[in-house]
């Protein structure tokens, strides 16, 4: 549904949201996977790269928002009822997104010819990937949300984040194995497999792993609690500045702690490891903190337009974005000259970037930020006609 633009309190909120958005449409999205510079791929298994920071400062900024949104429903504005059944309902409606994105074009393509209509479709989702990013979100969100609602008060809450990065370091650790972290015993991946099955797991570490599995939504979690207490010192700071005086606190004291804690836990995106959470959530402190300084403090918005726009309609931006890649870089496709089988986005980077820039990194990543800008103007254009997309 869409609803009138209303002026935000924090616009750096809103800045920092389309960029984390820009930021997962570029890197998923390069000319080529074989052409891409090493900062904007994701670390093998452990480390952390600037790729590895995309994520962790979305769902960072969804709970530093929820503090904002949730405020009616502890002032008596709003019944805490309703906050919950509208936290069940969005986390329910942003899974589901996620789930018919997995499945899009719901049906094969390109069918067996020696089986019927019924048995194509059967192979097709018998193999459809259950979990993905947004499910990631819709469960960290719903998750957090309660806790949020439920304990109330921020010191609770504080209680409530370190629980969640213990006890998912506890289940990995205690049922891990001989090498709890390693890709193939972890826990995470046990629990998958259990309750997925291999053939609905992400397939990209070699193995089936899903990098958004089920365990991760409570270290997650974390991140999401990390943003809110976040956006609650933010809310309650009567100057702005003394927000960023403590945003930079405790993003240098969060980022310390996550290095120190690696020691004995790897910083890993793929096992959403406890001191990953810290590691990013005080890189994204220090991200938040800049951001209000200069955009609310400073007013330097206009140098931050594009995304702001982005930052609005995040799910618009990041499902349409999802949408182009599978219509014009899969199922649309014809035949060239030389017998080779093409697409348009393909097209694209072979006849115009790489034909230009050279099919080398450099060409693959205008490409990306082609790619980007599509979806960027057309936040724009909604930004400019008041229109904010969501569930």
């Amino acid at each position: 549904m869409s609803t009138v633009l209303s002026k935000q309190r924090y616009v750096a909120l809103d800045v920092l949201r389309g960029m984390t958005i820009a930021g997962m449409i570029l890197v998923n999205n390069p000319g080529t996977w074989s052409q891409i510079y090493p900062p904007l791929r994701h670390a093998q298994w452990f480390g952390c790269t600037p790729t590895d920071l995309v994520f962790p400062f979305f769902l960072f900024v969804v709970g530093t928002a929820m503090a904002f949104s949730f405020s009616r429903f502890f002032d008596g504005t709003a019944s805490l009822k309703s906050g919950y059944a509208k936290l069940y309902k969005r986390a329910f409606l942003i899974f589901l997104v996620g789930l018919l994105l997995n499945a899009f074009p719901f049906f094969p393509v390109r069918p067996d010819a020696d089986l019927t209509f019924w048995e194509n479709l059967g192979q097709y989702y018998s193999r459809l990937r259950i979990l993905g990013v947004l499910q990631r979100i819709a469960m960290a969100y719903a998750l957090g949300g309660t806790l949020a609602l439920w304990l109330k008060k921020p010191k609770r809450i504080v209680v409530a984040f370190a629980a969640t990065l213990l006890i998912h370091w506890g289940l990995l650790w205690i049922f891990g194995g001989g090498d709890p972290y390693a890709r193939e015993t972890n826990f995470a991946r046990t629990i998958d497999l259990f309750l997925l099955g291999p053939q609905h797991l992400y397939k990209g570490y070699g193995l089936p792993f899903d990098p958004e599995g089920v365990l991760g939504m409570i270290s997650g979690t974390g991140t999401v609690l990390m943003g809110y207490l976040a956006g609650v010192s933010i809310r309650k700071s009567v100057e702005k500045i003394h927000a960023v005086g403590l945003l930079y606190t405790w993003g240098l004291v969060s980022l310390g702690a996550g290095m120190v804690w690696s020691i004995w836990l790897p910083i890993g995106k793929p096992l959403w490891t406890g001191s990953y959470v810290l590691y990013a959530g005080g890189w994204t402190l220090l991200m938040l903190a800049f951001f209000i300084y200069l955009i609310d403090i400073k007013g330097r918005e206009k140098w931050f337009l594009p995304f702001r726009a982005l930052g609005l309609n995040p799910l618009f931006a990041f499902v349409l974005s999802g949408l182009f890649a599978k219509i014009f870089g899969s199922l649309i496709r014809w035949q060239m000259a030389d017998g080779s089988t093409t697409t348009p986005l393909r097209w694209l980077y072979t006849n115009v970037f790489a034909a230009t820039l050279g099919d080398n990194p450099a060409g693959s990543l205008a490409y990306a930020i082609f790619y980007v800008a599509i979806f960027t103007l057309m936040a724009m254009a909604l930004y400019k006609k008041k229109i904010i997309i969501k569930l």
